[in-house]
């Protein structure tokens, strides 16, 4: 074959493969898309996943698969997306654990949160609520705090989550307060231990918490995000209540492989934005007293960014060792 020959030969090739990509491209998505949620059927992130997806479907008449894989914190779920092929038909639907929490909290991970993804967009945002039990003295975080103070880790806050976790260790560093945590499997089971009498306190998600609160079994003191919550329109926020500056609520995200071309990651950020603003989305939001928050992904790696060196600087001041 002559020199001539190959390069004809390459050319035609490179033009082909070019081609192809385009093509595909051009005609995303033609087969189900995946979408991948760290935890279990049920969770929060479930929900709004299989929201989502039945948007998705709708508007590309193409199935949506949501395939829960719970466990280790979110990391396997993470690790399966990271190494999933970037072609755009797998999609993390995830949270802040997996990506500003995780590589504060575990020495080390089965994932890298920024190198191994492209972010898509933001989904949603949410706050926490602070609980005790509907028969303890205290009425206000004011006096919840009072008494903290005057009885230094006589008090115990339960947490089942990162989220919850480092909303509690966050109140005490603004307040000043030593209060004993006990760390649990999920939100649920310590709100149990709460109803119980075996903890004092929590701060819990507000899908958890409400319809304890509503039951009249627990009392709730404080939200923990900037602004109240619709679902609570007559609890203070935490900053409110007495604690200036408190802020910890918790986010959802949607990440694809990296790699993830370009154009395949702008088709899923149009889908995902008006997946958020369907009906099943927006009541999902209104039922777990989050709400809707979108964003180009540019500014998804910018929050990212500043939610991780966050919750770092919380995690560090508080004295939590790496597992």
């Amino acid at each position: 074959m002559t020199n001539l020959t190959r390069r004809s030969v390459l050319a035609a090739s490179i033009f082909l493969a070019l081609g192809s990509t385009a093509f595909a491209q051009g005609n995303y998505p033609n087969k189900p898309i995946t979408l991948v949620v760290p935890f279990a059927a049920g969770s929060a992130t479930d929900q709004l996943a299989r929201a989502l997806g039945m948007s998705i479907t709708e508007q590309t008449k193409q199935p949506v698969v949501v395939e829960n894989r719970a466990g280790a914190s979110g990391m396997i779920a993470a690790q399966a997306a990271a190494r999933a092929t970037p072609d755009g038909y797998t999609v993390l639907i995830t949270t802040n654990t997996t990506h500003a929490a995780n590589e504060h909290l575990y020495k080390s991970l089965s994932y890298k949160p920024v190198e191994d993804f492209a972010p898509i967009s933001g989904l949603g945002k949410g706050g926490q609520v602070l609980v005790v039990p509907e028969n303890a003295p205290y009425k206000t975080v004011e006096e919840l705090l009072a008494f903290a103070k005057a009885n230094p880790e006589k008090l115990s806050f339960g947490s089942g989550s990162s989220s919850s976790r480092i909303a509690g260790e966050l109140l005490k560093q603004l307040a000043g307060v030593d209060i004993l945590h006990v760390p649990y499997k999920s939100n649920p089971l310590a709100i149990t231990d709460l109803l119980g009498g075996q903890i004092d306190l929590m701060i819990t998600d507000v899908s958890t918490g409400v319809p304890q609160i509503k039951s009249g079994k627990l009392r709730a003191l404080g939200y923990s995000s900037k602004s109240r919550s619709a679902l609570l329109p007559d609890v203070p926020t935490i900053a409110e209540a007495g604690v200036p500056g408190y802020d910890m609520g918790y986010w959802f995200a949607a990440y694809a492989p990296a790699g993830t071309p370009e154009p395949v990651v702008t088709q899923l950020n149009g889908l995902l934005a008006n997946a958020v603003q369907s009906s099943a989305t927006q009541a999902f939001f209104d039922q777990s007293g989050s709400e809707a928050w979108t964003s180009t992904p540019q500014e998804l790696a910018a929050f990212q960014k500043e939610e991780t060196q966050k919750w770092g600087e919380i995690i560090q001041a508080a004295g939590i060792t790496p597992e």
